[in-house]
């Protein structure tokens, strides 16, 4: 059976506070929780490390058996994704 949690990363996902939310994105992943839906709405910038960690969890999600869906990216956080190839590897929902 898939679980899936929702969570929501607001303002900058950077290397101030990548390893903060690597912890909370994995700390999520636990029991029968195999899948995240990251609404993005509330970001406003994303850094390498940021992409990093969202990397992280797909990984974590697909070793489960799940995924991490990036789900409501303003405008220049899509951009972001998808000039890093990310839109490719994850699902993203606009």
């Amino acid at each position: 059976m898939t679980t899936s949690k929702e969570c929501k990363p607001v303002g900058r996902l950077d290397g101030a506070n990548a390893a903060t939310y690597e912890k909370e994105f994995l700390g999520l992943l636990v029991g029968d929780v195999t899948s995240l839906n990251i609404d993005l709405s509330g970001l406003d910038y994303v850094s390498s490390a940021g992409l990093r960690v969202l990397l992280v969890a797909a990984k974590a999600a697909k070793g489960k058996g799940g995924k991490v869906v990036l789900s409501s990216p303003k405008p220049a956080i899509l951009e972001v994704l998808k000039i890093s190839g990310f839109d490719k590897i994850l699902e993203v929902r606009a």
